[in-house]
C-alpha cells in the first residue's frame, strides 16, 4: 500500500466493481484501515452506485477506485467529475483501467485517459505503473466492453484535485509601480531649430520669396458654367437599343430626369372622365359611372377600383 501515499487519519473511499471477489475486496479494506487508525475512516462503494450515492462534496482525503486485480470498469467521464467532487481540495485519486494501443471504440489509450481526467476537473496526473492483465481480468473485461484485441494492459494512474473548492474566489491584488514624474522644466529647444521653423512679416516682404496668386490659376474657361448634357456619363443608358438607367448614387441628374419622367406618365395614364364630374361625388356622376359608391376626390388624383367593383361595372 506504500504506493497509494495514504496517511493515518485520513477518510478513504474505496470504489470497487463486478467481478471482484468479497474476500479480496474485504482484504483491501482492511489494510486500508490499519494505514488510516482509528482516527481515519474507510468507505466502500460499488462504482455503479456512486452517482445514486450521498456523499458530500470534498469529503475524502483520497479515493481508490478499481485497483483489484479482476477489475474491468471503464471510468466515465460523469463518474471521474463525481469523484472529483467528493474529494477534498489536494486530495488525491489513485485509479486502475485497462489501456489499449490503438484508440478503439470501447477501450481508451493511456493518453486518452490522462486527457479525460485533465478534462474531468483533475491536476497533476501522472501514470504510475503498467502491468500485463491476468486471465481472468482480461476475459472479465471482454465480457464487459465487447473488446477482443490482445493489445490490453493496466495502467495505475494518481491525479489530484485542485487546491481549492469550485466557484471559490479570491481577490487579487495588482501593483502597478510608481509612475514617472514629470519633468519639472520643459527642455530647452535649440534656438537653430526654432528659427528654421519660424516666418515673421518681414519674411513675407522678402524679394527672394516667389508667391504665387491663387486667382492667376484660373482661367476664363474655369469661370463658365458647365452644359448640364456635358455631365452626364456617356455610359448611363445612352445608345442604340439601351434604356436609360440611373447610376447608384448618381449625381450627374440622370437619376431627377428620369423621375420626372415616370410622374409624367402616370398623370397620363388617369382615368380621363367622359362627363368630367366624376370627382365631385355622386350626384353629379352618371348611372353607368364606376366610381358610384365612392367618395368625391381630388382632380388627377388615382383612384383604386376593387375587383367587385370592376365586376359589376
Amino acid at each position: 500500500m506504500a504506493d497509494f501515499g495514504i496517511k493515518a487519519g485520513e477518510n478513504v473511499l474505496l470504489v470497487w466493481d463486478q467481478p471482484s471477489t468479497p474476500t479480496t475486496l474485504k482484504q483491501l479494506a482492511e489494510e486500508l484501515g490499519t494505514i488510516v487508525g482509528s482516527d481515519g475512516k474507510v468507505s466502500v462503494e460499488n462504482v455503479e452506485r456512486l452517482l445514486l450515492s450521498s456523499h458530500l462534496a470534498s469529503t475524502f482525503d483520497c479515493v481508490v477506485s478499481c485497483v483489484l486485480a479482476d477489475s474491468s470498469t471503464v471510468h466515465s467521464s460523469e463518474t471521474l467529475a463525481e469523484l472529483a467532487r467528493i474529494l477534498k481540495p489536494g486530495g488525491k485519486l489513485i485509479l486502475d483501467e485497462a489501456v489499449t494501443g490503438a484508440e478503439v471504440q470501447s477501450v481508451r489509450t493511456s493518453a486518452n485517459l490522462i486527457s479525460t481526467l485533465k478534462l474531468s476537473g483533475f491536476t497533476s496526473v501522472a501514470e504510475i505503473s503498467k502491468a500485463e492483465l491476468s486471465p481472468e481480468a482480461l476475459s472479465a473485461y471482454r465480457t464487459a466492453t465487447g473488446y477482443q484485441g490482445n493489445t490490453l494492459c493496466r495502467i495505475r494512474i494518481s491525479a489530484f484535485k485542485p487546491n481549492f473548492e469550485v466557484g471559490s474566489s479570491s481577490q487579487i491584488k495588482l501593483s502597478f509601480g510608481s509612475k514617472t514624474p514629470k519633468p519639472a522644466e520643459k527642455p530647452a529647444l535649440d534656438p537653430n531649430t526654432v528659427k528654421m521653423w519660424m516666418l515673421s512679416a518681414n519674411d513675407m516682404n522678402d524679394d527672394d520669396l516667389d508667391l504665387v496668386d491663387s486667382d492667376a490659376l484660373l482661367d476664363e474657361e474655369d469661370f463658365k458654367k458647365p452644359d448640364p448634357s456635358s455631365l452626364t456619363v456617356p455610359t448611363c443608358g445612352e445608345g442604340a437599343g439601351k434604356k436609360k438607367k440611373a447610376c447608384k448614387n448618381c449625381t450627374c441628374g440622370l437619376a431627377e430626369e428620369l423621375e420626372e419622367e415616370s410622374k409624367g406618365k402616370e398623370k397620363t395614364n388617369l382615368p380621363k372622365s367622359a362627363c368630367g364630374s366624376c370627382y365631385l361625388g355622386d350626384a353629379f356622376r352618371c348611372a353607368s359611372c364606376p366610381y358610384l359608391g365612392m367618395p368625391a376626390f381630388k382632380p388627377g388624383e388615382k383612384i383604386l377600383l376593387d375587383k367587385t367593383t370592376l365586376t359589376d361595372a
